[in-house]
């Protein structure tokens, strides 16, 4: 596990999460750095637990039943709510680590803690967000990884990410979509045990775009790419309105929905389940998950912030780590 920034909410729901081990059936798991940042973590929440130092991963699977296990590495002072230029510094420092474990093998996944990604591309992050940073360390295109947010009611996959909304127009085509949903109905059968996934697939305009009376990409990009995916044998189908693609009714017919934009994806996933969301990296050779959300600096030390996302995160790594190894 990586930190996240350390100001924010992720050290103290990573302790809270290890409290869960046994309750939740979590895989082991041990902390990139931040000793010293957990233990303060710990206090402030609450948390009577022990934090033990170990050299390497091999040293931390004996420790975890037991104690809380942490990779010596970057650490800081632990100042809640107050993120800065060195709290920056250690959460990209422990990110890089813990994606060099992912990759070597060492570990069998990683799950990154929130971070504030405009305070780390201040001191060299040099990405829109976790998901392309991943996919640069794996050597694959950032367009090669894709981003899935899943939770309890809900699993769903945005063709555009991290781009402004005037810009999605012209993003999408045919062959993005295709790409997208390909590696999604992969993703779903290795590492979710869905055979033959359902997808749906969301319309980027009002009413699916009225026939052309509200734009005519539904026409032009999104059924050509429909009607390719169907002849490939994946079942799809679409475009759907996302005025009632979320509704109860209509999510039992599919397995994931494919939405056009960031926020046509993340937004019904949230008002669903803000507490058990996961944010999972499609199309990695290594295993990557998060919690959906993002630092809460603002609740940072209070107590208040709700471990779910974290620990359903690390239960989402040891599932797909635990299929993967036995594919």
């Amino acid at each position: 596990m990586t930190l996240g920034d350390p100001a924010g909410v992720g050290p103290e729901l990573i302790c809270a999460a290890w409290t869960t081990r046994y309750g939740e059936n979590l895989p082991p798991f041990a902390v990139v750095g931040g000793a010293t940042i957990l233990k303060a973590a710990a206090i402030r929440r609450g948390l009577d637990i022990p934090i033990r130092s170990v050299p390497d991963l091999a040293a931390a699977a004996s420790v975890f039943p037991e104690a809380l296990p942490v990779i010596e590495g970057p650490d800081c002072e632990y100042r809640p709510g107050e993120p800065d230029k060195e709290s920056a510094q250690v959460a990209l420092a422990s990110l890089e680590t813990g994606a060099t474990l992912a990759l070597s093998g060492a570990a069998s996944g990683v799950v990154t803690g929130p971070s504030d990604r405009a305070r780390m591309a201040d001191v060299g992050f040099a990405y829109p967000g976790q998901t392309e940073f991943f996919a640069d360390r794996c050597g694959i295109a950032a367009g090669d990884a894709v981003m899935m947010l899943a939770s309890p009611q809900l699993r769903t996959v945005p063709v555009t990410i991290h781009v402004a909304l005037a810009e999605v127009p012209v993003l999408l085509t045919t062959e993005l979509i295709c790409f997208r949903v390909r590696i999604v109905a992969q993703a779903l059968a290795r590492d979710f045990g869905i055979p033959s996934p359902r997808l749906a697939i969301a319309a980027l305009n009002p009413h699916a775009g009225e026939n052309g009376l509200m734009g005519h990409e539904e026409q032009q990009v999104i059924a050509p790419a429909i009607a390719a995916l169907q002849a490939e044998g994946i079942d799809v189908s679409g475009p759907h309105a996302a005025d009632s693609l979320f509704a109860p009714r209509a999510r039992e017919t599919y397995d994931a929905a494919i939405a056009m934009y960031h926020d046509q994806a993340l937004i019904p996933l949230k008002a669903l389940d803000f507490d058990a969301g996961v944010n999972v990296t499609l199309g990695l050779p290594i295993v990557r998950t998060s919690p959906d959300h993002g630092t809460a600096f603002g609740i940072a030390g209070t107590g208040t912030a709700d471990a779910g996302a974290m620990i359903a995160a690390i239960r989402m790594a040891g599932e797909i780590a635990a299929r993967r190894a036995a594919a």
